[in-house]
């Protein structure tokens, strides 16, 4: 049997990029498209519904709710594949993160936008330096050598619940790395490639944004030192 592959997409503002990243994605090959509109005020939702996918809405701010709440309407797949839906990454790409799982080689893959030098230099300097920082502490106290933080990943669902994820913003993507190291599962980074997203970064597109981002993601690198 075909294993049952769901991806899920938080959305904040993104009417315009979604067309974009839906149609790229191989649906014939999907088991679920989950778009979660977290709280956006222009079309997001209903441009998610026009291509196909099934529309969750957070109104909770945040991208770590907004992960969680797509997890919350999974139907029991094999993997998961969470996916930004501003375009930066290439959706077409997926299978370089389902194949190491689907090999039985990995349980979990975060595509690295910091290995290819087309994709690394494409990052806002802020958001390059701030990965380089986190990961180089993940090394330090977990030692485990990721090269990034990216939110292009794959993870087994029974993997994904095993680790129990609990962050509601920024803090989601380093806790499952951290969580995905202390639970011992077999973690693969691949190159992906990056381009510059349709519109403004919510995050590390404002000062704020980003101060507030790498504070959080910090954070929880010393949480989960101490726990």
């Amino acid at each position: 049997m075909s294993p049952k592959i769901s991806v899920i997409i938080p959305a904040y503002n993104e009417e315009e990029s979604l067309p974009h990243v839906l149609n790229d994605l191989p649906r014939d090959r999907l088991h679920q498209i989950i778009v979660v509109d977290n709280r956006s005020t222009d079309r997001t939702a209903e441009v998610a519904r026009e291509n196909g996918a099934t529309v969750v809405s957070e109104r909770r701010r945040g991208y770590g709710r907004a992960c969680l709440a797509g997890m919350a309407v999974l139907d029991d797949p094999d993997i998961v594949v969470f996916l930004d839906g501003d375009y930066s990454d290439y959706p077409e790409e997926i299978d370089l993160l389902l194949d190491p799982i689907l090999k039985n080689e990995a349980d979990f893959v975060v595509g690295s936008r910091m290995i290819l030098k087309e994709s690394r230099t494409t990052l806002l300097p802020q958001a390059r330096y701030g990965n380089q920082l986190a990961v180089f502490l993940i090394r330090l106290f977990f030692s485990h050598s990721f090269t990034d933080l990216g939110p292009f990943r794959a993870i087994r669902y029974e993997s994904l619940q095993e680790i129990g994820m609990r962050d509601k913003d920024f803090g989601w993507t380093v806790e499952m790395q951290i969580k995905a190291v202390q639970k011992g599962l077999r973690i693969q980074e691949v190159p992906v490639r990056y381009r510059m997203r349709i519109g403004v970064s919510k995050i590390t597109g404002t000062v704020s944004g980003t101060f507030q981002a790498g504070t959080k993601i910090i954070y929880t690198i010393f949480k989960y030192l101490v726990t």
